[in-house]
């Protein structure tokens, strides 16, 4: 297979855009893409798009972005996979032009949720809970499902609430340096374990807020990086990893087994271990969904993700810098742009040139997980082709 790398990248800012529609935000984060192109490049030049779109309310994705973008005249693929979304419509763009269908091809993620009834957004897609006979009677949404996973975890290992709290302190820090984040203040551990309780045991500062917005990159094959910049991210490693969608199926509720398979997948087709990993965007819709995933990707032992958190080791500056965006918990996660957006941040972290800047950075990793618990991808990059 060809090699693959990310040329450029864009996002809107992350957020309560009330004002705009999804028609208005994908040509936002494309027109910053293209200006991150440092040679320039030209809408002919795009061969097929991929657009990952979790749930809108403006009807048919593939031919929205089309239209909007005056793409009519190319192939337009609309991904959809939980809060994998946008991460596994750049791994289908990858495999495109690692097989030699194209050389050139824009992904794009964007969801408006904060227009959208709960009911549609978290109930709906991807027939979650209304095809699901166990879940759908329990009203088991998003956070009451993760909630699940997270009070087993805390039960069998030393991890605490004061634990995640810290997770939720440490994101709030990273996004006061995100223009783009949508929660840009900062908080403190006693805050949040005072905070509402949304599903116990995550209260409100545990959570992700609802967010609108759209990410896009554009990839290029090795053979002609050059014309686009000296400066490519290449994509090293994609990996999807699937799992029992009903909790009465799954046989240990401390672990993603997706997470687990897609990293392996993702470091094996890179040639490289968690600990050739700089920098990493994890999916922390839950503070407690972060730690476990830090153990999933290979960061930390089994039940000893804590230990990262007490000695601050996931800050920027410790010795594996994780979301250095913010996170879903304060950038904000639009779930079909997430992924897409966790590329944006490590491009930047990548080139040297991100606001929260990981000094030395070569290789980063982007990993959501959703379903929920259903579905993970895991994206390697690195400035390094090999």
């Amino acid at each position: 297979m060809r090699n693959v790398a990310i040329v450029g990248a864009g996002m809107t800012a992350f957020g309560e855009h009330f004002d705009l529609g999804i028609k208005d935000l994908i040509p936002m984060a494309y027109a910053e893409c293209v200006a991150n192109v440092d040679k320039g490049i030209s809408k002919s030049e795009v061969q097929a798009v991929w657009f990952g779109e979790l749930t809108t309310t403006d009807g048919s994705p593939a031919a929205i972005l089309a239209d909007t973008l005056d793409l009519t005249g190319i192939p337009v693929t609309r991904v959809e996979n939980a809060c994998a979304t946008g991460n596994d419509a750049i791994r289908n763009g990858v495999l495109a032009i690692a097989s030699g269908a194209y050389d050139v091809v824009l992904v794009v993620g964007a969801d408006k949720v904060r227009e959208t009834a709960t009911n549609a957004t978290f109930w709906e897609w991807a027939g979650l809970t209304r095809d699901t006979a166990w879940d759908y009677p329990l009203g088991l949404v998003a956070p009451a499902n993760f909630a699940l996973h997270v009070t087993r975890y805390l039960h069998e290992s030393p991890a605490t609430k004061e634990h995640m709290a810290m997770v939720a302190v440490k994101n709030h820090f990273h996004a006061l340096n995100n223009p783009k984040a949508q929660l840009r203040f900062e908080i403190t551990v006693e805050q949040a374990l005072v905070a509402p309780i949304i599903a116990d045991p995550f209260g409100l500062y545990d959570c992700t807020p609802q967010s609108d917005g759209a990410a896009a990159v554009i990839l290029a094959a090795e053979d002609v990086v050059d014309r686009y910049t000296d400066s490519p991210v290449w994509v090293r490693g994609v990996g999807l990893g699937m799992d029992r969608v009903m909790h009465q199926h799954k046989s240990d509720m401390t672990t993603f087994p997706p997470t687990v398979r897609a990293a392996k997948a993702a470091m094996s087709m890179a040639g490289l271990t968690p600990r050739d990993v700089d920098v990493a965007e994890v999916h922390d819709c839950f503070t407690g969904v972060e730690l476990i995933s830090y153990e999933d990707l290979g960061f930390a032992s089994r039940f000893e993700a804590y230990k990262l958190v007490e000695g601050r080791e996931h800050y920027v500056g410790g010795s594996i810098p994780i979301n250095p965006s913010g996170g879903l918990k304060a950038k904000g996660h639009p779930p079909g742009a997430t992924g897409v957006a966790q590329c944006y941040e490590l491009f930047n972290q990548l080139r040297g040139e991100a606001e929260n800047q990981v000094d030395g950075a070569r290789v980063g990793l982007a990993h959501n997980i959703g379903g929920p618990t259903a579905v993970s991808a895991v994206t390697i990059l690195s400035s390094d082709k090999s």
